[in-house]
């Protein structure tokens, strides 16, 4: 299966979590085992055939792009995004659009990434899940405990979301039974998804995603509970994932 020949990496966060790591630098730059987390999201990518990657920076963004012309871009075409303000994920997003959209009347899928997570999830199953299906978008997700989950139909169709501490559930359209399933941070996505978002301003990519799959879009989980997946928005969890990455030699 051939890669997509483009990605975001999601990268403007304050990395609230990882303070006090991030007081002098964006989380992307935070470092395990000697290497960014940017840098091995941007490896990841590139190892998958990636070539084409925009990253949005807003917290210490100028350090962001002294860092991608000080390592030549990795070898890679590397365009910026810069938030004035924070616009999350699905602002975000859209405000890259013309990144995407600038090879007209291609609608070939792209790859969405957060920066603060690592994985071995296979990208090339996911995205041959994605030509097999043709959903709007394909989302990796794990049957894991998390604090919110989505909500998905016995065809793997997005049906809604749930706050597991708040025990507030989020319908995109009620049905039964449902499974429930947390986000990985991983997205393979049709750019049709951009002529589709009326969403403006600061907003996350899952009020688009819930509001379209009411409307009978399909968004889809590609199920990944084998492969080793780790948020990296605290210190300890770090320190966790440098230990194990070492093991399965993914920083190498």
């Amino acid at each position: 299966m051939k890669a997509p020949a483009k990605a975001m990496i999601l990268a403007a966060g304050l990395g609230t979590r990882l303070r006090p790591l991030t007081d002098d630098r964006p989380k992307a730059l935070v470092e395990i085992g000697g290497r960014t987390l940017l840098e091995i999201a941007l490896a990841r990518l590139r190892a998958f055939g990636i070539r084409e990657v925009i990253v949005n920076v807003h917290h210490f963004a100028d350090m962001m792009i002294d860092y991608l012309q000080a390592h030549r871009h990795f070898g890679m075409r590397i365009e910026v995004s810069r938030e004035e303000i924070l616009l999350d994920t699905g602002g975000g997003l859209k405000q890259a659009a013309g990144f995407f959209l600038e090879d007209s009347g291609r609608d070939e899928p792209f790859l969405l990434h957060n920066v603060d997570v690592v994985s071995t999830i296979d990208l090339g199953r996911m995205l041959q899940f994605h030509h097999q299906h043709r959903p709007l978008a394909t989302l990796a997700v794990q049957g894991r405990q998390s604090s919110r989950v989505l909500l998905f139909d016995d065809r793997l169709q997005l049906c809604g979301r749930r706050f597991v501490r708040d025990q507030r559930t989020e319908w995109a359209r009620p049905e039964q039974p449902v499974q429930e399933l947390a986000f990985c941070g991983i997205h393979v996505i049709s750019p049709r998804l951009f002529t589709l978002m009326k969403e403006e301003g600061v907003f996350s990519i899952i009020a688009p995603y819930l509001r379209l799959a009411g409307e009978g879009e399909a968004i889809m989980a590609f199920r990944a509970d084998e492969s080793y997946w780790r948020d990296l928005g605290k210190p300890e969890s770090l320190a966790q994932a440098e230990r194990e990455l070492q093991e399965k030699t993914l920083l190498q």
